[in-house]
């Protein structure tokens, strides 16, 4: 069973990246036909989509966050990363990493999330 789970500062200051990394144990990242993606959840709001990276390592973004996202990843680590430039107290929220079996697919794994925090 694939397990996810993010990592990084909990506490961001405004116009600086936030820069989180989900570590995936279980199942890599490369095996075909897998999406990982980044959502987050601001305080009292709904879930958003920021973003995935395919098993490929394709890319593709909200085209609400698409010039300030970046998703990466690091194949001999399992890992995936986001970063998301001149954050602002609006992009405090929870984090989360989840894996699709395809781009429009309901997300069949989740971490746990993580609080990261904009503020000076």
């Amino acid at each position: 069973q694939v397990q996810l789970q993010e990592s990084g500062p909990g506490l961001v200051k405004p116009s600086q990246t936030l820069s989180l990394t989900c570590t995936v144990s279980g199942g890599s990242i490369t095996t075909s036909y897998y999406y990982w993606s980044w959502i987050h959840q601001p305080p009292g709001k709904g879930l958003e989509w920021i973003g995935y990276i395919a098993y490929s390592g394709n890319t593709y973004y909200s085209p609400a966050l698409n010039s300030r996202t970046s998703i990466s990843r690091a194949t001999s680590k399992n890992q995936f990363t986001l970063q998301l430039s001149s954050v602002t107290p609006e992009d405090t929220a929870v984090y989360y990493c989840t894996r699709a079996p395809s781009p429009s697919s309901p997300f069949d794994s989740w971490g746990q999330g993580t609080q990261v925090t904009v503020s000076s």
